[in-house]
């Protein structure tokens, strides 16, 4: 890795949730505020980006928080964040229903707290400004579809029949997505026009309502789940970016049914991994042809609308497993590499710290590239320089940048692990 400047820059020590100050300043009246992570194993990461959620909900009105998780598990906590009933009545059992690898990833301590926290911060508000927490990936085909089933089978018995003739395509596969992906990879028999019929009737009964709920708009979001993870699984068996790209497509289009569901005014913030939030264009991402939801909210909200913060850390320890599936373990995430942005920033100072992408605008040897170290689900640390380090233009990629110098790995809940197992196949374990 090329040496970096070596001369300090104004940075913001942190310590406290007053530390946040400049933060928030900096932040103004962007309507997006996404939150990165270097991992999806580190507590400061989570605790750094609940202390900043806090301060926005409360003092610059953001209605919620939408997440790198399954839309049905993460719908769950909505519901019990606003005080509805969904048969959980602790917050260790509703976290338990993120049940399929990695289960640590939402099931765990911070996010519990996180979660306590929004429903008491909801008791005494109208259920019009009760605070959200959504999910936005894409992977939950079979758990969407269960959803779907279930609720038109209580609420709308016209739907019945084109539900269950998309359960009854998918059922031969034995609700394994790896086995659909192989099977209809290379042939013209698949789902997809079932899927797409389903949607198409969900949408239709939806634009007849008076009114649109939150029920109704889930049942609508389950089926838009259902459609783009036909499409997610049956590019990634064939390689390439593109399954990579639908990911971040449809996590965006989340996005944007869920601020126009809230109305014209209303404001999010976003917990993603910092390889899906930092503006892929400033990263070697963009010689792959991959294009990620910084890029997208950046180019279609405006970039003075969206505020993207970036997390990193020098050394410390990470929740993680040896390769896809594995059992999660406690690992040692080792010094960051010379010349990297993580070993420079400790080089500066070996203290934690707030640093504004436009402090760095007199610094240009910092707004050349420079390896940015990511660390997935699945991570090997004895092997981390031969992959872990993210060719970026940091203050291009993201607007601030979170630097904790050792970090701690998070609490798991130790969630049973759901029989229907991940396919191991997924070329990306951001």
């Amino acid at each position: 890795m090329k040496k970096v400047y070596q001369k300090p820059f104004r940075h913001y020590l942190l310590e406290d949730a007053q530390s946040l100050n400049p933060l928030m300043e900096a932040i103004g009246d962007s309507r997006v505020v996404m939150l990165g992570e270097a991992s999806h194993g580190t507590s400061e990461y989570y605790t750094w980006r609940t202390a900043i959620s806090k301060r926005l909900i409360q003092e610059k009105g953001f209605n919620f928080i939408a997440v790198e998780g399954d839309w049905p598990d993460s719908f769950l906590v909505n519901r019990y964040v606003k005080g509805y009933s969904d048969g959980s009545n602790t917050v260790h059992k509703l976290l338990q229903n993120f049940n399929r690898w990695p289960t640590w990833m939402w099931g765990n301590w911070e996010v519990a707290a996180l979660v306590e926290w929004l429903k008491e911060n909801n008791q005494t508000k109208p259920v019009s400004k009760k605070i959200g927490f959504y999910g936005l990936d894409v992977y939950s085909l079979w758990e969407s579809l269960e959803e779907i089933l279930s609720y038109v089978e209580a609420k709308d018995p016209e739907l019945v029949t084109a539900a269950r003739k998309v359960v009854n395509c998918f059922e031969p596969f034995n609700n394994d997505p790896e086995e659909y992906a192989r099977a209809v990879a290379f042939v013209p028999q698949d789902c997809e026009e079932e899927v797409l019929d389903l949607l198409t009737r969900i949408r239709e009964k939806a634009a007849a309502l008076d009114k649109e709920n939150e029920a109704q708009f889930s049942t609508e979001q389950n089926a838009l789940v259902t459609v783009n993870a036909e499409k997610y699984y049956r590019a990634m068996v064939k390689g390439g970016s593109n399954s990579w790209n639908v990911r971040d497509e449809h996590m965006v289009e989340t996005l944007n049914r869920l601020l126009q569901f809230h109305g014209p005014e209303a404001k999010a913030i976003i917990w993603e991994h910092n390889t899906h939030i930092g503006d892929a264009r400033f990263t070697d991402m963009a010689r792959s042809r991959m294009l990620n939801v910084g890029q997208l909210v950046r180019e279609q909200h405006g970039r003075d609308k969206v505020f993207a913060v970036g997390f990193g850390s020098y050394k410390g320890s990470v929740i993680a497993g040896k390769s896809w599936g594995a059992p999660m373990q406690k690992m040692d995430v080792p010094e960051a590499q010379r010349g990297s942005w993580e070993h420079f920033l400790h080089e500066i100072s070996p203290e934690d710290k707030l640093i504004l992408s436009k402090d760095l605008k007199h610094v240009p040897e910092l707004r050349d590239t420079i390896g940015h170290r990511a660390i997935g689900v699945v991570y090997d640390p004895k092997t981390e320089r031969f992959g872990n380090y993210v060719p970026s233009v940091v203050p291009e990629r993201y607007d601030a940048f979170m630097f904790i110098d050792e970090t701690e790995a998070l609490h798991p809940l130790h969630t049973p692990l759901a029989t229907n197992a991940p396919p191991d196949l997924y070329p990306w374990t951001f």
